[in-house]
Protein backbone atom coordinates (compact mmCIF):
# COMPACT_ATOMS: atom_id res chain seq x y z
CA UNK A 1 0.00 0.00 0.00
CA UNK A 2 1.43 3.65 -0.92
CA UNK A 3 2.55 5.65 1.93
CA UNK A 4 -0.36 8.43 0.65
CA UNK A 5 -3.12 6.27 -0.61
CA UNK A 6 -6.09 8.71 -1.35
CA UNK A 7 -8.86 6.25 -0.80
CA UNK A 8 -7.11 5.74 2.85
CA UNK A 9 -7.26 9.50 3.75
CA UNK A 10 -10.70 9.93 2.59
CA UNK A 11 -12.07 7.27 4.89
CA UNK A 12 -9.83 8.42 7.60
CA UNK A 13 -11.29 11.73 7.11
CA UNK A 14 -15.03 10.36 6.77
CA UNK A 15 -14.61 8.62 10.26
CA UNK A 16 -12.84 11.29 12.20
CA UNK A 17 -15.94 13.54 11.19
CA UNK A 18 -18.43 10.47 12.09
CA UNK A 19 -16.58 10.59 15.85
CA UNK A 20 -15.96 14.36 15.99
CA UNK A 21 -20.17 14.50 15.48
CA UNK A 22 -20.74 11.97 18.05
CA UNK A 23 -19.03 14.01 20.24
CA UNK A 24 -20.85 16.65 19.79
CA UNK A 25 -23.95 15.27 20.40
CA UNK A 26 -22.45 13.61 23.57
CA UNK A 27 -22.68 17.45 24.65
CA UNK A 28 -26.45 16.96 23.83
CA UNK A 29 -27.14 14.27 25.92
CA UNK A 30 -27.84 14.69 29.24
CA UNK A 31 -30.10 11.75 30.42
CA UNK A 32 -31.12 8.40 29.21
CA UNK A 33 -34.62 9.52 27.21
CA UNK A 34 -31.74 11.93 25.12
CA UNK A 35 -29.24 9.03 24.50
CA UNK A 36 -31.92 6.48 22.86
CA UNK A 37 -34.06 8.57 21.25
CA UNK A 38 -32.82 11.85 20.74
CA UNK A 39 -35.45 13.36 23.28
CA UNK A 40 -38.34 13.01 21.12
CA UNK A 41 -36.79 16.17 18.94
CA UNK A 42 -35.75 15.32 15.24
CA UNK A 43 -37.29 17.51 12.74
CA UNK A 44 -38.77 16.12 9.58
CA UNK A 45 -35.69 15.87 7.29
CA UNK A 46 -33.49 14.54 10.16
CA UNK A 47 -36.45 11.71 10.57
CA UNK A 48 -36.54 11.32 7.21
CA UNK A 49 -32.86 10.71 6.00
CA UNK A 50 -31.86 9.14 9.57
CA UNK A 51 -34.99 6.24 8.76
CA UNK A 52 -33.77 5.76 5.27
CA UNK A 53 -29.98 5.97 5.92
CA UNK A 54 -30.58 3.36 9.07
CA UNK A 55 -33.24 0.89 6.59
CA UNK A 56 -30.63 0.81 3.37
CA UNK A 57 -27.57 -1.14 5.12
CA UNK A 58 -24.68 -2.37 3.44
CA UNK A 59 -26.83 -4.60 1.14
CA UNK A 60 -28.28 -1.91 -0.66
CA UNK A 61 -24.66 -0.96 -2.69
CA UNK A 62 -23.33 -4.69 -1.94
CA UNK A 63 -26.00 -7.09 -1.99
CA UNK A 64 -29.03 -5.79 -3.82
CA UNK A 65 -26.51 -4.86 -6.84
CA UNK A 66 -24.82 -8.59 -6.48
CA UNK A 67 -28.20 -9.75 -7.13
CA UNK A 68 -28.96 -8.02 -9.90
CA UNK A 69 -25.79 -8.97 -11.57
CA UNK A 70 -26.13 -12.00 -11.50
CA UNK A 71 -30.12 -12.32 -12.89
CA UNK A 72 -30.91 -9.37 -14.09
CA UNK A 73 -33.54 -7.35 -13.80
CA UNK A 74 -35.95 -9.71 -12.10
CA UNK A 75 -33.93 -9.38 -8.75
CA UNK A 76 -35.30 -5.82 -8.90
CA UNK A 77 -38.95 -7.01 -7.33
CA UNK A 78 -37.29 -7.01 -4.50
CA UNK A 79 -37.02 -2.95 -4.56
CA UNK A 80 -40.63 -3.05 -5.66
CA UNK A 81 -41.68 -4.79 -2.75
CA UNK A 82 -39.43 -2.02 -0.84
CA UNK A 83 -40.99 0.96 -1.55
CA UNK A 84 -44.38 -0.53 -1.36
CA UNK A 85 -43.58 -1.36 2.00
CA UNK A 86 -42.21 1.53 3.20
CA UNK A 87 -44.48 3.91 2.12
CA UNK A 88 -47.26 2.19 3.89
CA UNK A 89 -45.17 2.35 6.86
CA UNK A 90 -45.00 5.53 6.51
CA UNK A 91 -48.52 6.25 5.88
CA UNK A 92 -50.17 3.82 8.34
CA UNK A 93 -47.88 3.12 11.07
CA UNK A 94 -45.56 5.86 11.30
CA UNK A 95 -47.46 9.13 12.53
CA UNK A 96 -49.86 6.63 14.82
CA UNK A 97 -47.07 5.16 16.25
CA UNK A 98 -45.36 8.92 17.04
CA UNK A 99 -48.40 9.72 19.16
CA UNK A 100 -49.41 6.05 20.66
CA UNK A 101 -45.59 5.79 22.46
CA UNK A 102 -46.29 9.20 23.92
CA UNK A 103 -49.81 8.00 25.02
CA UNK A 104 -48.43 5.05 26.41
CA UNK A 105 -46.30 6.45 29.39
CA UNK A 106 -43.96 7.61 27.09
CA UNK A 107 -42.66 4.43 25.87
CA UNK A 108 -39.03 4.86 24.85
CA UNK A 109 -38.10 1.12 22.85
CA UNK A 110 -40.80 -0.81 21.55
CA UNK A 111 -40.58 -3.36 24.20
CA UNK A 112 -41.81 -0.71 26.25
CA UNK A 113 -44.71 0.42 24.14
CA UNK A 114 -45.97 -3.32 23.65
CA UNK A 115 -46.02 -3.62 27.95
CA UNK A 116 -47.67 -0.26 28.37
CA UNK A 117 -50.43 -0.58 25.39
CA UNK A 118 -51.93 -3.87 27.01
CA UNK A 119 -51.03 -2.78 31.12
CA UNK A 120 -48.84 -6.04 31.19
CA UNK A 121 -47.61 -6.05 34.85
CA UNK A 122 -46.02 -9.06 34.86
CA UNK A 123 -43.82 -8.06 32.07
CA UNK A 124 -44.19 -11.30 29.52
CA UNK A 125 -44.49 -8.97 26.62
CA UNK A 126 -41.34 -7.15 27.71
CA UNK A 127 -39.33 -9.79 27.98
CA UNK A 128 -40.13 -11.84 24.99
CA UNK A 129 -40.20 -9.07 22.67
CA UNK A 130 -36.70 -8.04 23.54
CA UNK A 131 -35.82 -11.83 23.68
CA UNK A 132 -36.88 -11.50 20.00
CA UNK A 133 -34.96 -7.96 19.46
CA UNK A 134 -31.58 -9.48 20.82
CA UNK A 135 -31.97 -12.69 18.48
CA UNK A 136 -32.64 -11.27 15.00
CA UNK A 137 -30.57 -8.26 15.51
CA UNK A 138 -27.54 -9.86 16.22
CA UNK A 139 -28.01 -11.75 12.44
CA UNK A 140 -28.38 -8.01 11.37
CA UNK A 141 -25.70 -6.09 13.41
CA UNK A 142 -23.55 -9.43 11.63
CA UNK A 143 -24.51 -8.74 7.88
CA UNK A 144 -23.48 -4.86 8.71
CA UNK A 145 -20.02 -5.95 10.17
CA UNK A 146 -19.75 -8.62 7.56
CA UNK A 147 -20.59 -5.77 5.14
CA UNK A 148 -18.15 -3.42 6.76
CA UNK A 149 -15.37 -5.81 6.81
CA UNK A 150 -15.82 -6.76 2.88
CA UNK A 151 -15.27 -3.08 2.02
CA UNK A 152 -12.24 -2.95 4.13
CA UNK A 153 -10.69 -6.16 2.55
CA UNK A 154 -11.72 -4.86 -0.94
CA UNK A 155 -9.91 -1.52 -0.69
CA UNK A 156 -6.86 -1.74 1.26
CA UNK A 157 -6.02 -5.57 0.81
CA UNK A 158 -6.34 -6.58 4.06
CA UNK A 159 -7.43 -10.12 5.94
CA UNK A 160 -10.96 -10.57 6.54
CA UNK A 161 -10.60 -10.22 10.10
CA UNK A 162 -8.22 -7.56 10.60
CA UNK A 163 -10.90 -6.08 8.25
CA UNK A 164 -13.93 -6.96 10.53
CA UNK A 165 -12.60 -4.91 13.72
CA UNK A 166 -11.24 -2.11 11.87
CA UNK A 167 -14.95 -0.89 10.43
CA UNK A 168 -16.31 -2.12 13.67
CA UNK A 169 -14.48 -0.08 15.69
CA UNK A 170 -15.10 3.00 13.23
CA UNK A 171 -19.08 2.57 13.69
CA UNK A 172 -18.89 1.74 17.59
CA UNK A 173 -16.49 4.51 18.54
CA UNK A 174 -19.42 7.11 17.76
CA UNK A 175 -22.53 5.10 18.86
CA UNK A 176 -20.66 4.85 22.01
CA UNK A 177 -20.30 8.37 22.78
CA UNK A 178 -22.88 10.07 21.65
CA UNK A 179 -25.63 7.72 21.20
CA UNK A 180 -29.34 8.75 19.00
CA UNK A 181 -28.65 11.76 18.73
CA UNK A 182 -24.74 11.14 17.18
CA UNK A 183 -26.28 8.22 15.08
CA UNK A 184 -29.41 10.33 13.63
CA UNK A 185 -26.75 13.23 13.24
CA UNK A 186 -24.50 10.78 10.88
CA UNK A 187 -27.26 9.12 9.47
CA UNK A 188 -28.27 12.33 7.62
CA UNK A 189 -24.54 12.97 6.52
CA UNK A 190 -24.49 9.50 5.43
CA UNK A 191 -27.92 9.29 3.58
CA UNK A 192 -26.80 12.09 1.45
CA UNK A 193 -23.10 10.27 0.76
CA UNK A 194 -25.04 6.82 -0.58
CA UNK A 195 -27.56 9.18 -3.03
CA UNK A 196 -24.75 10.79 -4.53
CA UNK A 197 -23.22 7.75 -5.03
CA UNK A 198 -25.71 5.54 -6.28
CA UNK A 199 -26.76 8.30 -8.81
CA UNK A 200 -23.22 8.39 -9.86
CA UNK A 201 -22.20 5.32 -10.26
CA UNK A 202 -23.51 3.58 -12.86
CA UNK A 203 -24.22 7.03 -14.91
CA UNK A 204 -20.60 7.34 -15.53
CA UNK A 205 -20.37 3.39 -16.23
CA UNK A 206 -23.24 3.77 -18.62
CA UNK A 207 -21.29 6.71 -20.41
CA UNK A 208 -18.53 4.46 -20.73
CA UNK A 209 -19.98 2.86 -23.64
CA UNK A 210 -20.52 4.53 -27.25
CA UNK A 211 -24.24 4.10 -27.66
CA UNK A 212 -26.68 2.24 -25.83
CA UNK A 213 -26.30 -0.38 -29.24
CA UNK A 214 -23.09 -1.39 -27.77
CA UNK A 215 -24.28 -1.81 -24.41
CA UNK A 216 -27.01 -3.52 -25.44
CA UNK A 217 -25.36 -6.06 -27.17
CA UNK A 218 -22.76 -6.36 -24.48
CA UNK A 219 -25.84 -7.07 -22.12
CA UNK A 220 -27.37 -9.40 -24.31
CA UNK A 221 -23.91 -11.58 -24.82
CA UNK A 222 -23.34 -11.81 -21.04
CA UNK A 223 -26.85 -12.23 -19.65
CA UNK A 224 -29.12 -13.03 -22.67
CA UNK A 225 -32.55 -12.77 -20.02
CA UNK A 226 -31.30 -9.73 -18.04
CA UNK A 227 -33.67 -6.97 -19.24
CA UNK A 228 -36.51 -9.63 -18.40
CA UNK A 229 -38.41 -8.70 -15.35
CA UNK A 230 -39.86 -12.60 -15.41
CA UNK A 231 -36.81 -14.55 -16.24
CA UNK A 232 -37.80 -17.67 -15.43
CA UNK A 233 -39.65 -16.51 -12.14
CA UNK A 234 -42.89 -18.03 -10.91
CA UNK A 235 -45.30 -16.47 -9.01
CA UNK A 236 -44.21 -17.60 -6.08
CA UNK A 237 -40.76 -16.33 -6.28
CA UNK A 238 -42.17 -12.83 -7.25
CA UNK A 239 -44.17 -13.21 -3.97
CA UNK A 240 -41.54 -13.47 -2.17
CA UNK A 241 -39.27 -10.98 -3.49
CA UNK A 242 -42.36 -8.37 -3.09
CA UNK A 243 -42.67 -9.81 0.11
CA UNK A 244 -40.00 -7.92 1.48
CA UNK A 245 -41.78 -5.11 2.05
CA UNK A 246 -43.75 -6.70 4.53
CA UNK A 247 -41.11 -6.78 6.34
CA UNK A 248 -40.80 -2.68 7.04
CA UNK A 249 -43.64 -2.30 9.93
CA UNK A 250 -42.15 -4.70 12.21
CA UNK A 251 -38.52 -3.61 12.11
CA UNK A 252 -37.52 -1.67 15.09
CA UNK A 253 -34.58 0.62 14.29
CA UNK A 254 -36.88 2.49 11.63
CA UNK A 255 -39.80 2.47 14.10
CA UNK A 256 -37.69 3.91 16.43
CA UNK A 257 -37.56 7.31 14.38
CA UNK A 258 -40.60 7.76 14.25
CA UNK A 259 -40.93 7.47 18.11
CA UNK A 260 -37.89 9.88 17.96
CA UNK A 261 -39.86 12.52 15.52
CA UNK A 262 -40.33 15.97 17.08
CA UNK A 263 -44.30 16.17 16.07
CA UNK A 264 -46.89 13.72 14.37
CA UNK A 265 -47.03 17.05 12.02
CA UNK A 266 -43.59 16.16 11.22
CA UNK A 267 -44.60 13.00 9.34
CA UNK A 268 -45.96 13.54 6.32
CA UNK A 269 -43.26 16.07 4.93
CA UNK A 270 -40.69 13.65 6.34
CA UNK A 271 -42.73 10.83 3.93
CA UNK A 272 -42.16 12.82 1.33
CA UNK A 273 -38.47 13.64 1.59
CA UNK A 274 -37.92 9.82 2.52
CA UNK A 275 -39.78 8.34 -0.14
CA UNK A 276 -37.78 10.57 -2.89
CA UNK A 277 -34.92 8.99 -1.35
CA UNK A 278 -35.25 5.95 -0.92
CA UNK A 279 -36.62 5.88 -4.83
CA UNK A 280 -33.68 7.19 -5.76
CA UNK A 281 -31.32 4.62 -3.86
CA UNK A 282 -33.10 1.58 -4.86
CA UNK A 283 -32.87 2.46 -8.61
CA UNK A 284 -29.38 3.66 -8.49
CA UNK A 285 -28.88 0.28 -6.64
CA UNK A 286 -30.28 -2.07 -9.20
CA UNK A 287 -28.87 0.36 -12.08
CA UNK A 288 -25.20 -0.13 -10.89
CA UNK A 289 -25.63 -3.90 -10.61
CA UNK A 290 -27.79 -3.64 -14.16
CA UNK A 291 -24.58 -1.30 -16.17
CA UNK A 292 -21.80 -3.78 -14.37
CA UNK A 293 -23.41 -6.78 -16.14
CA UNK A 294 -22.31 -5.09 -19.33
CA UNK A 295 -19.26 -3.48 -18.56
CA UNK A 296 -17.51 -6.56 -17.50
CA UNK A 297 -18.59 -8.57 -20.26
CA UNK A 298 -16.85 -5.88 -22.30
CA UNK A 299 -13.76 -5.62 -19.82
CA UNK A 300 -13.35 -9.46 -18.54
CA UNK A 301 -9.71 -8.80 -17.87
CA UNK A 302 -11.04 -7.03 -15.15
CA UNK A 303 -14.15 -9.08 -13.54
CA UNK A 304 -11.98 -11.55 -11.73
CA UNK A 305 -13.25 -10.07 -8.44
CA UNK A 306 -16.98 -9.54 -9.42
CA UNK A 307 -17.13 -12.92 -10.73
CA UNK A 308 -15.59 -14.58 -7.22
CA UNK A 309 -17.97 -12.19 -5.38
CA UNK A 310 -21.26 -10.87 -7.04
CA UNK A 311 -21.71 -8.31 -4.17
CA UNK A 312 -18.88 -6.32 -4.82
CA UNK A 313 -19.47 -5.21 -8.22
CA UNK A 314 -20.42 -1.72 -7.03
CA UNK A 315 -16.90 -1.60 -5.04
CA UNK A 316 -15.04 -2.92 -8.31
CA UNK A 317 -16.89 -0.04 -10.49
CA UNK A 318 -15.94 2.62 -8.21
CA UNK A 319 -12.37 1.76 -8.06
CA UNK A 320 -12.24 1.33 -11.54
CA UNK A 321 -13.69 4.51 -12.35
CA UNK A 322 -13.00 7.27 -10.65
CA UNK A 323 -9.70 9.20 -9.81
CA UNK A 324 -8.74 7.49 -6.41
CA UNK A 325 -9.77 10.63 -4.53
CA UNK A 326 -13.10 10.62 -5.62
CA UNK A 327 -13.17 6.56 -5.26
CA UNK A 328 -12.55 7.36 -1.76
CA UNK A 329 -15.96 9.44 -1.81
CA UNK A 330 -17.94 7.27 -3.44
CA UNK A 331 -17.03 4.36 -1.66
CA UNK A 332 -17.54 5.86 1.72
CA UNK A 333 -20.72 5.43 0.75
CA UNK A 334 -20.84 1.90 1.63
CA UNK A 335 -19.16 2.69 4.92
CA UNK A 336 -21.78 5.29 5.37
CA UNK A 337 -24.52 2.56 4.72
CA UNK A 338 -22.78 -0.33 6.72
CA UNK A 339 -22.73 2.19 9.58
CA UNK A 340 -25.90 4.22 9.69
CA UNK A 341 -27.65 0.41 9.93
CA UNK A 342 -25.18 -1.41 12.38
CA UNK A 343 -24.96 2.08 14.56
CA UNK A 344 -29.05 2.45 15.06
CA UNK A 345 -29.06 -1.07 15.54
CA UNK A 346 -26.64 -1.28 17.96
CA UNK A 347 -28.38 1.42 19.73
CA UNK A 348 -31.79 -0.12 19.96
CA UNK A 349 -29.85 -3.56 20.87
CA UNK A 350 -28.53 -1.40 23.85
CA UNK A 351 -31.24 0.32 24.80
CA UNK A 352 -33.70 -3.06 24.93
CA UNK A 353 -31.13 -4.44 27.23
CA UNK A 354 -30.72 -1.13 29.30
CA UNK A 355 -34.40 -0.03 29.73
CA UNK A 356 -36.10 -3.23 29.44
CA UNK A 357 -33.79 -6.09 31.49
CA UNK A 358 -31.37 -3.64 33.58
CA UNK A 359 -33.95 -0.76 34.61
CA UNK A 360 -36.97 -2.64 34.57
CA UNK A 361 -35.48 -6.39 36.59
CA UNK A 362 -32.14 -5.26 38.37
CA UNK A 363 -31.80 -1.33 38.96
CA UNK A 364 -35.66 0.48 38.67
CA UNK A 365 -34.00 3.20 40.91
CA UNK A 366 -31.19 3.87 38.52
CA UNK A 367 -29.99 7.46 38.11
CA UNK A 368 -29.87 8.87 34.65
CA UNK A 369 -25.91 8.78 34.22
CA UNK A 370 -26.31 5.78 35.54
CA UNK A 371 -28.32 4.22 32.66
CA UNK A 372 -26.37 5.85 30.22
CA UNK A 373 -23.10 4.22 30.53
CA UNK A 374 -24.83 0.89 31.11
CA UNK A 375 -26.25 1.58 27.60
CA UNK A 376 -22.78 2.50 26.70
CA UNK A 377 -21.22 -0.87 27.46
CA UNK A 378 -24.57 -2.98 26.20
CA UNK A 379 -23.12 -1.33 22.69
CA UNK A 380 -20.08 -2.75 23.19
CA UNK A 381 -21.70 -5.90 24.63
CA UNK A 382 -23.54 -6.73 21.08
CA UNK A 383 -21.02 -5.39 19.46
CA UNK A 384 -18.47 -8.47 20.49
CA UNK A 385 -21.28 -10.51 19.74
CA UNK A 386 -21.85 -9.49 16.25
CA UNK A 387 -18.07 -9.59 15.55
CA UNK A 388 -17.96 -12.93 16.53
CA UNK A 389 -21.22 -14.10 14.47
CA UNK A 390 -19.62 -12.32 11.39
CA UNK A 391 -16.14 -14.21 11.96
CA UNK A 392 -16.86 -16.81 8.90
CA UNK A 393 -15.65 -15.12 5.63
CA UNK A 394 -18.06 -17.21 3.65
CA UNK A 395 -20.98 -15.08 5.11
CA UNK A 396 -23.32 -13.40 2.38
CA UNK A 397 -24.96 -10.28 3.39
CA UNK A 398 -27.81 -10.58 1.70
CA UNK A 399 -28.97 -13.97 3.43
CA UNK A 400 -28.17 -12.81 6.75
CA UNK A 401 -30.66 -9.68 6.22
CA UNK A 402 -32.71 -11.76 4.59
CA UNK A 403 -33.31 -13.59 7.54
CA UNK A 404 -33.40 -10.78 10.36
CA UNK A 405 -35.59 -8.68 8.04
CA UNK A 406 -38.63 -11.41 8.14
CA UNK A 407 -37.77 -12.48 11.71
CA UNK A 408 -39.10 -9.02 12.72
CA UNK A 409 -41.42 -8.43 10.38
CA UNK A 410 -43.15 -11.78 11.13
CA UNK A 411 -42.77 -11.18 15.22
CA UNK A 412 -43.47 -7.24 15.04
CA UNK A 413 -45.43 -6.33 11.90
CA UNK A 414 -48.96 -7.51 12.45
CA UNK A 415 -48.60 -6.95 16.60
CA UNK A 416 -47.77 -2.93 15.71
CA UNK A 417 -50.34 -2.71 12.87
CA UNK A 418 -53.20 -4.27 14.81
CA UNK A 419 -51.91 -2.31 17.98
CA UNK A 420 -52.18 0.57 16.51
CA UNK A 421 -55.97 0.17 14.65
CA UNK A 422 -57.50 -2.63 17.05
CA UNK A 423 -58.66 -1.39 20.15
CA UNK A 424 -59.98 -4.93 20.77
CA UNK A 425 -56.56 -6.91 20.76
CA UNK A 426 -55.21 -8.48 24.19
CA UNK A 427 -51.81 -8.99 25.68
CA UNK A 428 -52.59 -12.64 24.65
CA UNK A 429 -53.25 -12.16 21.79
CA UNK A 430 -49.99 -9.62 21.33
CA UNK A 431 -48.13 -12.78 23.12
CA UNK A 432 -49.55 -15.08 20.97
CA UNK A 433 -48.57 -13.30 17.75
CA UNK A 434 -45.14 -12.50 18.29
CA UNK A 435 -44.28 -15.99 19.49
CA UNK A 436 -45.89 -17.19 16.18
CA UNK A 437 -44.47 -15.13 13.88
CA UNK A 438 -40.89 -15.36 15.23
CA UNK A 439 -41.01 -19.20 15.32
CA UNK A 440 -42.61 -19.78 12.34
CA UNK A 441 -39.79 -17.34 10.85
CA UNK A 442 -36.98 -20.07 12.18
CA UNK A 443 -39.11 -23.10 11.07
CA UNK A 444 -39.35 -22.00 8.02
CA UNK A 445 -35.90 -21.05 7.38
CA UNK A 446 -34.61 -24.27 8.55
CA UNK A 447 -37.01 -27.14 7.47
CA UNK A 448 -39.28 -25.58 4.30
CA UNK A 449 -36.70 -23.30 2.53
CA UNK A 450 -36.16 -25.84 -0.28
CA UNK A 451 -40.07 -24.81 -1.14
CA UNK A 452 -38.65 -21.22 -2.48
CA UNK A 453 -41.35 -19.65 -0.36
CA UNK A 454 -39.61 -16.51 2.20
CA UNK A 455 -40.23 -17.14 5.15
CA UNK A 456 -41.81 -13.63 6.21
CA UNK A 457 -45.44 -14.80 3.96
CA UNK A 458 -45.76 -18.00 6.34
CA UNK A 459 -44.77 -15.75 9.66
CA UNK A 460 -46.83 -12.87 9.05
CA UNK A 461 -49.78 -14.37 8.10
CA UNK A 462 -49.74 -17.44 10.65
CA UNK A 463 -49.03 -14.18 13.35
CA UNK A 464 -52.01 -11.93 12.05
CA UNK A 465 -54.30 -15.03 12.39
CA UNK A 466 -52.29 -15.37 15.73
CA UNK A 467 -53.45 -12.27 17.14
CA UNK A 468 -57.04 -12.09 16.21
CA UNK A 469 -57.83 -15.34 17.09
CA UNK A 470 -56.43 -15.34 20.64
CA UNK A 471 -57.65 -11.68 21.46
CA UNK A 472 -61.47 -12.62 20.48
CA UNK A 473 -60.84 -15.59 22.43
CA UNK A 474 -59.81 -13.61 25.51
CA UNK A 475 -61.45 -10.81 27.55
CA UNK A 476 -61.61 -7.64 26.49
CA UNK A 477 -58.92 -5.47 27.33
CA UNK A 478 -59.41 -3.57 30.50
CA UNK A 479 -61.44 -0.53 30.34
CA UNK A 480 -58.04 1.72 30.63
CA UNK A 481 -56.56 -0.12 28.10
CA UNK A 482 -59.12 1.29 26.01
CA UNK A 483 -59.50 4.56 27.21
CA UNK A 484 -55.81 5.27 26.66
CA UNK A 485 -56.14 3.67 22.44
CA UNK A 486 -58.93 5.69 21.75
CA UNK A 487 -56.69 9.25 23.45
CA UNK A 488 -54.04 8.22 21.30
CA UNK A 489 -56.64 7.77 18.51
CA UNK A 490 -58.25 11.11 19.02
CA UNK A 491 -54.75 12.97 19.21
CA UNK A 492 -53.56 11.54 15.96
CA UNK A 493 -57.22 12.26 14.20
CA UNK A 494 -56.35 15.82 15.66
CA UNK A 495 -52.55 16.53 14.67
CA UNK A 496 -52.00 14.10 12.00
Amino acid sequence: MNALNPTLVTFIFYIIAMVVIGLLAYRATTNFSDYILGGRRLGSFVTALSAGASDMSGWLLMGLPGAIFIAGLSESWIAIGLIIGAWLNWLLVAGRLRVHTEVQHNALTLPDYFSNRFDDHKKILRIVSAFIILIFFAIYCASGMVAGARLFESMFELSYTNALWISAIATISYVFIGGFLAVSWTDTIQAGLMIFALILTPIVAFLTFSDLSQFQLALEAARPQAMSLFNDLSTVAILSLLAWGLGYCGQPHILVRFMAADSVKSIPNARRIGMTWMILCLGGAVAAGFVGIAYFQQHPELAAVVNANPETVFMELTKILFNPWLAGVVLAAILAAVMSTLSCQLLVCSSTLTEDFYKSFLRPQASQKELVWIGRLMVLAIALLAIWMAGNPESKVLGLVAYAWAGFGAAFGPLIILSLFWKRMTLSGALAGMIVGASVVILWKNLFASTGVYEIIPGFILSFIAIIVVSLLSPAPHVAVQQRFEEADRLYKEHG
